[in-house]
């Protein structure tokens, strides 16, 4: 009897189970808020050089940018004065007593002045949360192998709450960035104890619904932000609002149970059995769980034990060719995506378009483009999925560079395909990793993947800084970036309708038999063409 079975017989589909994904979800809706905030709370608006104190002596008038807009980081040293000479009077300067914003809302921008020399500051406060995403990704994941997953998540809510809390009491942006470094950590505990607790307590059937119900959290959540923004326009009430809710999922942690095969693996046994006898009760079936017991429960998952004891490293993931191939270009892809899809969802007040409307349709292609991800990898498979959505994104981004400033329209219509294309790779890159690797080393798999879409959100916004040299630099680097990662998913083998491998052995297995067919006559290969039914969402995952 393996695990599956055992949750059957306490029930795998019930009331227990529909409270635990709702306790899971509700975290995850708020979370886009944290991830996409700095779209609303670093806002840069119109602004130019506040007159000098001696503005009053003549009327002041500010110089001319080649746009024939005035300019937002010089003004002219004197007041326009008709018995000065001319090149006196065109003479420039910095803008030596700050900036005046057109604008009500209050950013950190506004208050720290992060603009003309300083605006480096902000594209570095977005990549300092990446890297806490990326380090809390690392930390968090080798503590919650040691401490079990419900802790590390219990913990990350109250890390997420106060870090976010504290950022949004922030007396000086240093200390800000330190805050917003750790609410990057905390979010990665939360994703990393979420999708375990998930997958760990659903049966295999209701694994690809139930998570794709996840994500949908996750786009609710980016349409719930845009009217947070609207009706709190201060940065700091708004950074505040955003965080608060975390301290109420702190304590709604303590009802979400611990992960069954972890407290197995690490001896605490008897607690599993209690667990999944509450499990029972919860779901109506009392008597089942009473009838469990500690050596039935040990003995039924022991080889779940003995392939999760099995010591691997990411070393192994590059002994053997096929791996290193898999490994290689699913790091590519994976690091692609997480580059350009920030490099659009955060690059909303680029488009010259409502900020919040633009945010909301933004959020709004998630829904079709995860639906249509479904379907095509049920029946094209994973691999034309996933390498046509990132070669389509890649394109869209790279057409941008050739769309003038001016077009308004089409360059948010390219800007919004692209980012409806890359979620479509994130949703295929969750599944078809997990299908690539073998049982034995599909967490360091999967650990190894995301590291890589961490760095390549991290380095996103720094990117958007070449655009001060030339402004077409920063699209040409996310589209051809892009589309490599595109080109390196059409070397990654099919997963469709195949058994998912356990060992690395399986994996070797796997490969040599998809070269053996090539060398077999004709009549036999044509004996084997078996026509397959389409992928189930959920039934072939694990």
């Amino acid at each position: 009897m393996t695990f599956s079975e055992i949750l059957d017989r306490v029930g795998s589909m019930g009331p227990f189970q529909f409270l635990h994904v709702a306790l899971l979800g509700f975290p995850i809706l708020n979370m886009a808020n944290h991830n996409l905030l700095q779209i609303f709370t670093a806002t840069t608006p119109t602004h130019h050089c506040r007159p000098p104190p001696n503005a009053s002596t003549g009327p002041w008038v500010l110089p001319m940018g080649p746009n024939g807009k005035p300019e937002r980081c010089l003004r002219f040293v004197h007041p326009l004065n008709a018995s000065l000479p001319d090149d006196t009077q065109s003479a420039t300067e910095p803008c030596l007593d700050g900036w005046v914003y057109n604008s009500t809302r209050d950013t950190i921008v506004t208050e720290w002045d992060l603009v003309c020399n300083s605006n480096k500051l902000k594209e570095m406060a977005q990549s300092i949360f990446m890297a806490g995403i990326l380090i809390g990704g690392i930390v968090l994941g080798d503590l919650s192998d040691r401490f079990g997953r419900k802790t590390i998540l219990t913990c990350s809510y109250l890390l997420l709450a106060a870090s976010g809390s504290g950022a949004a009491f922030s007396p000086t942006l240093p200390i800000y960035m330190v805050f917003r470094f750790l609410c990057g950590c905390g979010i990665s505990g939360i994703t990393l104890s979420t999708v375990i607790l998930n997958v760990e307590w659903l049966p295999t059937r209701m694994r690809a619904i139930m998570s794709t119900a996840l994500g949908y959290c996750y786009t609710t959540g980016q349409f719930i932000l845009p009217g947070l923004a609207y009706i709190i326009p201060q940065w700091r009430w708004l950074q505040l609002t955003v965080s608060l809710p975390f301290f109420i999922f702190f304590l709604s942690s303590w009802w979400t149970p611990e992960s069954i095969r972890w407290l197995v693996l690490s001896g605490k046994s008897s607690k599993a059995l209690k667990i999944l006898q509450r499990v029972a009760a919860f779901n109506g079936k009392k008597a089942e769980g009473e009838r469990l017991s500690l050596e039935e429960l040990k003995f039924n998952l022991q080889k779940e034990i003995s392939l999760a004891k099995a010591k691997y490293s990411a070393v192994d993931l590059f002994r053997m060719p096929i791996l290193r191939r898999v490994t290689f270009c699913l790091s590519l892809a994976w690091f692609a995506t997480g580059f350009a899809y920030y490099s659009l969802a955060m690059g909303v007040e680029e488009f010259g378009v409502n900020l919040y409307l633009l945010q909301i349709i933004f959020g709004g292609v998630d829904i079709p483009a995860k639906f249509i991800t479904i379907v095509s990898l049920s029946y094209l498979g994973r691999h034309i999925t996933q390498a046509t959505a990132l070669l389509l994104a890649g394109g869209a981004i790279l057409a941008l560079t050739f769309v003038p400033l001016d077009m308004q329209t089409l360059r948010t219509v390219l800007a919004v395909f692209g980012k409806g294309c890359l979620s479509s790779s994130f949703s295929c890159l969750f599944l078809y990793t997990s299908e690539l690797y073998p049982t034995v080393i599909r967490q360091t798999g999967m650990g190894i993947s995301n590291l890589w879409t961490r760095v390549g959100s991290m380095l996103s916004p720094l990117v958007k800084i070449t655009g001060e040299v030339q402004p077409l630099i920063p699209n040409i680097i996310y589209g051809i970036i892009t589309l490599l990662g595109g080109s390196a998913a059409l070397f990654l083998p099919e997963t469709l309708n195949r058994p998912l491998p356990e060992t690395i052995e399986d994996m070797e297995n796997w490969s040599s038999q998809t070269k053996k067919p090539k060398q077999e006559p004709e009549v036999e290969k044509a004996s084997q063409r078996i026509p397959l039914k389409p992928y189930e969402p959920g039934l072939g995952s694990s």
